[in-house]
């Protein structure tokens, strides 16, 4: 840290290094009013910042979570709901907010610092001073309309979650945890029937409690200039101080200095329903009270020993329960950090009527491994990965020191030695010399023998039916006690209260700031280096390169390099799938991909059982997976990728070669896969926004899509009869299996990106052979599978399509809308097209007030999909999606028309936007490293392509976006151009649909039965599929639908 240029009323509480991240921790206090900030000092183009605030309530009133939403409606200079917004997106700047149980976190996401800097003390502001007016209060929290409905932003909010099956277990738990007068009970997003009498007297007294400097904490991370950060905060509380608190004036801490939580003195077992057609399968929660987050070798501890439970389908509780007697799809673990951190499993998927059956076992599990040697290797393993982990995750993720500092300033000491013990891991290594009875002991005293709560979460139809028909007569009652006058009177209320809140943010103050520089802002520089057939993207001349050329330039494998500072090696493997792969055995690749690494290998002859596999690549390695390829630039292929220590990278090459061609695929392990598998689909049927997208991806995707073949709309009927096809005749499903290992794993298939220190890397090119040796490479490689090849006939002329989906599982509606776009990056369109849909999408932009501020939906936005060559807009969560449809296609209307002109502050901020999006896009070193792979060699991109695209986007005039809003995204909205899928509650698929019938669309309303595909396997004779949707009986199934988006994307 620079020496300060002028004293500061800021004093250096601490600074250290962590000796295992390039990470410098400085931790300051202010003398004049308590105010913490924690700096970390770290490399790259993002600075990020999270303002947190412990926040303690003995009700379940939602105070904590409305003030979260009001601290946006303005602050005492700056009166005008959305400025801060406004002025963040100029500054290359995003802001968003969280409300957990035990804190308030506002955040401040910035592409360098100049722009950090600029709107800390505003945002600093809205959270001490916001404006908390009665007017803000009823339109953000509650109110009822006109028409006798409740309404709110907040209350929307929590109307979507609080009967749903994870809020109605979670609050019945933790009601039995805690008891009375103890913070960690209540709901702090509100109940709805509290936020309905909630008022704005009780939001500002909260506020006043709360919302002091003193029990305020700001986390920033990233470039960090300290003496410009003291000079502003000291400026910020010189201008403050007359308002607050005197400082001797008592301050109770949160959740320190409140009444402690009591040790849980006996075990509950409890039955939670919660509202579902689908009754055939529940969930398990099962909750106890951990040891104190502050003390750093239980808390690794604890970690470590859930791992060891629970880590993998090789530790007790999944191997048993899961993979063994497959009681639940899954075995889950989490912990809260607090003074008496709480301890949760949950197990997914459970049969409804075994659900108690299933808890006991969990327990006689437990007390089996608790009354026995614990397997020490395995548990030594389980604390070194752990380590590993926690290095990678350091230097792979900019964000990762933010949890841990936050929930240092709500419980840690105020001296700053506990957050100290994020310096080293050195409570590792004590671990590591714990014995098998301390272990044990540990297992006994919080877990196997320890009191706990046990919630059984039973699906119940008639439940959902009671509270549709409770609400129900509650509104009829509430508009007959307000009758026609009392409606009118509300809606001029709300009428007035919105007027108050909308009064435009003055131009000349949005313009009084100025669109910082772009020189603050550090993108991280890789250097690339190609080796084999990479050659032909051309020559490179580099010192990596020539480390590469010094190694086994003869090898033709297709090897990208990608050179960063590192301790670790991260191997991914693009598989291509290509056009001449059977159409029938594309459904089976998600089997393929769930058993590749969970299941015996030979080795030397001898059969080594998945178990043992598992447990040697948890050794040797960080992490490894393999799935679709939407993280690197392309849904339609596969990635493979191991993460490694360095010296361990020969090691992560054999395993890939012994996974690819010596794994065994075993009928036992095949028929455990695919009853887990099938165990997840309902699950997956129950989300209204997922299946908006699967039904999106049915009907814009060919057969031939890797990713639709995937989709929970073909797992439904494909899985099931592959089970019983497996049952029948194992070696055909076998057979089929070894077709899709002979197709997938060729030379030509491949393109291999190694991310590394190559510096620090041996025979980086060399140490293929051992792969390559065996393999055919005289034949040409493959080109990248390509989505735009994919596409059904709907895919490539959208406009005749218009469906609704009504799902029993949803209160609400989401949407979306397809048309054709840019199908190249390098399309002159492409610029003007990112300005408009920045303008568009912007938050308290134009489509955010039209919408959201309406109360018309939670959220919408555009997608541009370049690879498919669509352009998508999508509505998320709304109690009409046809009215925010409408509404949004009236806004592009009036800027193609003139009626509504362009705003000069937001069109600087639409550019803003664009330069934060390229930032966000590699806001680490490993993720910069693949952003050059994706460019380059998915993209087949220059690298100088960012810049010219921003020098592009500067350019672009206001005729230019009013020529892309009338030719690409005018027709979004337009029948005929665009179509539809909506998903939405039973109860709202008339409406939808006759209002986009009325405005030229021809809606069908259809079950999701109907857009299932089972790739033209059937069911035997008398093997009819038991029906999984009971909305969908007498529906017809379609066959394999020639119907782009799709789940996974």
């Amino acid at each position: 840290m620079p020496g300060l240029k002028q004293r500061t009323n800021f004093k250096t509480l601490q600074k250290f290094k962590a000796d295992y991240a390039p990470s410098v921790f400085t931790q300051y206090e202010s003398n004049r009013t308590g105010m913490r900030a924690v700096v970390v000092d770290q490399k790259g183009p993002k600075v990020l910042g999270y303002f947190a605030l412990a926040t303690e309530i003995f009700d379940d009133s939602g105070s904590p979570h409305t003030l979260e939403h009001l601290i946006f409606m303005g602050s005492r200079s700056y009166k005008y709901k959305g400025v801060l917004d406004k002025l963040a997106t100029r500054a290359y700047s995003t802001t968003n907010a969280w409300t957990a149980t035990d804190h308030t976190a506002y955040t401040l996401d910035t592409a360098g610092w100049e722009g950090f800097a600029q709107i800390l003390p505003i945002y600093l502001e809205h959270v001490l001073f916001p404006t908390l007016t009665d007017a803000g209060c009823y339109t953000e929290v509650h109110h009822v309309d006109g028409t006798g409905h409740d309404a709110g932003v907040v209350y929307s909010e929590m109307q979507g979650v609080q009967n749903t099956q994870m809020e109605l277990m979670d609050l019945r738990a933790r009601r039995l945890l805690y008891p009375e007068g103890v913070g960690f009970r209540y709901e702090t997003g509100g109940m709805m029937e509290q936020l309905r009498v909630l008022t704005a007297d009780r939001i500002r007294e909260f506020h006043r409690e709360m919302y002091q400097p003193k029990n305020l904490c700001l986390v920033i991370i990233g470039e960090v200039d300290h003496d410009n950060l003291l000079e502003i905060l000291d400026g910020f509380e010189d201008g403050i101080l007359e308002d607050l608190p005197k400082p001797d004036a008592p301050f109770k801490r949160p959740w320190i200095d409140s009444k402690p939580t009591p040790p849980l003195k006996q075990t509950t077992v409890e039955t939670v329903e919660f509202p579902e057609e689908d009754e055939s399968s529940g969930e398990i929660i099962i909750g106890f009270l951990g040891p104190d987050c502050n003390d750093v070798i239980l808390s690794s501890a604890l970690s470590v020993l859930l791992v060891y439970l629970a880590g993998s389908s090789v530790s007790i509780l999944e191997n048993t329960l899961v993979e063994k007697e497959q009681a639940a799809s899954a075995v889950y673990t989490s912990t809260d950090e607090r003074p008496n951190s709480v301890i949760w499993f949950i197990l997914s998927s459970v049969s409804t009527e075994k659900l108690a059956d299933v808890e006991k076992r969990f327990f006689e599990v437990l007390g089996e491994t608790a009354s026995r040697p614990l397997a020490m290797d395995y548990m030594l393993e389980c604390i070194r990965r752990q380590r590993r982990q926690i290095k990678f995750q350091v230097e792979s993720s900019n964000s990762f020191f933010s949890d841990s500092i936050i929930n240092d300033f709500l419980f840690g000491k105020r001296d700053g030695s506990t957050l100290h013990d994020l310096a080293t891991l050195e409570e590792y290594d004590t671990l590591e010399a714990w014995t098998d009875a301390q272990w044990r002991g540990f297992l006994t005293q919080w877990i196997s023998d320890a009191a706990h709560v046990s919630i059984l979460g039973v699906p119940s139809k008639k439940l959902s039916e009671k509270l549709k028909d409770d609400e129900s007569a509650r509104i009829s009652a509430q508009k007959e006690r307000l009758g026609d006058e009392g409606l009118k009177r509300l809606k001029k209320k709300l009428a007035d209260a919105k007027a108050e809140n909308d009064k435009e943010v003055p131009r000349e103050l949005l313009e009084k700031f100025k669109v910082p520089g772009t020189e603050s802002i550090h993108f991280i520089e890789t250097t690339t280096a190609r080796s084999g057939l990479a050659r032909k993207l051309g020559p490179l001349d580099n010192d990596i390169q020539k480390i590469v050329d010094d190694d086994g330039s003869d090898l033709p494998l297709f090897i990208h390099f990608e050179h960063i500072p590192s301790s670790f090696v991260q191997i991914n493997i693009v598989l291509s799938i290509g056009q001449t792969f059977p159409v029938q055995l594309r459904p089976l690749i998600g089997l393929y991909l769930m058993n590749f690494f969970d299941t015996p290998i030979m080795r030397n002859g001898e059969r080594i059982e998945f178990e043992k596999v598992v447990a040697e690549l948890e050794s040797d390695t960080v992490s490894y997976t393999i799935d679709g390829g939407s993280y690197i630039g392309n849904a339609e292929v596969l990635r493979l990728q191991v993460q490694v220590e360095l010296e361990k990278y020969e090691t992560a090459i054999s395993w890939i070669k012994t996974m690819m061609w010596d794994s065994i695929f075993d009928e036992e392990r095949l028929k455990a896969i695919i009853t887990k598998m099938l165990a997840d689909v309902p699950d997956e049927k129950r989300s209204g926004n997922r299946m908006n997208n699967a039904v999106d991806s049915m009907i814009h995707l060919a057969p031939e899509s890797s990713s639709r073949a995937r989709s929970t709309l073909v797992k439904a009927l494909y899985l099931k009869r592959i089970s019983s096809l497996l049952k029948d005749e194992p070696k055909t499903v076998i057979a089929q299996l070894e077709d899709i290992r002979r197709l997938l794993c060729r030379f030509e298939n491949f393109r291999v990106l190694i991310i590394t220190d190559l510096k620090s890397l041996k025979s980086p090119v060399s140490s293929w052979k051992m792969l390559t040796d065996s393999l055919d490479m005289g034949k040409p490689l493959k080109p990248l599978d390509s989505r735009i090849e994919r596409l059904s006939e709907a895919g490539k002329i959208p406009g005749k399509l218009a469906y609704i989906v009504p799902m029993p599982t949803i209160d609400s509606s989401f949407s979306v809308s397809t048309a054709r776009g840019p199908d190249s990056y390098q399309s002159p369109q492409l610029p003007a097209l990112m300005v408009a849909i920045a303008y568009l999408d912007a938050v308290e932009g134009p489509l955010w007030s039209t919408v959201r501020g309406t109360g018309l939906a939670y959220g919408t936005y555009f997608s541009r999909e370049v690879d498919s060559g669509m352009i998508q807009y999508r509505v998320y969560r709304s109690p009409d999606a046809y009215k925010a449809f409408a509404a949004s296609k009236k806004v592009i209307e009036d800027y193609i028309s003139g009626t509504t002109p362009f705003e000069a502050p937001a069109l600087e901020g639409a550019i803003s936007t664009i330069v934060v999006s390229f930032a966000d896009e590699q806001p680490s070193m490993s993720s910069a490293a693949q952003y050059s792979f994706i460019n380059q060699v998915i993209r087949d991109l220059p690298s100088d392509y960012n810049a010219n695209m921003l020098k592009k986007v500067r350019e672009i005039k206001e005729e230019d976006i009013k020529r892309v809003l009338e030719t690409i995204i005018l027709p979004v909205f337009t029948p005929g151009k665009s179509d539809v899928v909506v998903t939405c509650a039973p109860g709202l698929s008339e409406e939808i649909r006759k209002g986009f019938e009325e405005s030229g669309y021809k809606p069908e309303i259809q079950p999701l039965a109907f857009f299932q595909d089972d790739y033209g396997l059937k069911p035997k004779e008398g093997q009819e599929d038991e029906d999984d949707d009971m909305d969908d009986e007498g529906s017809e199934e379609r066959g394999s639908m020639d119907g782009s988006g799709s789940e996974e994307d």
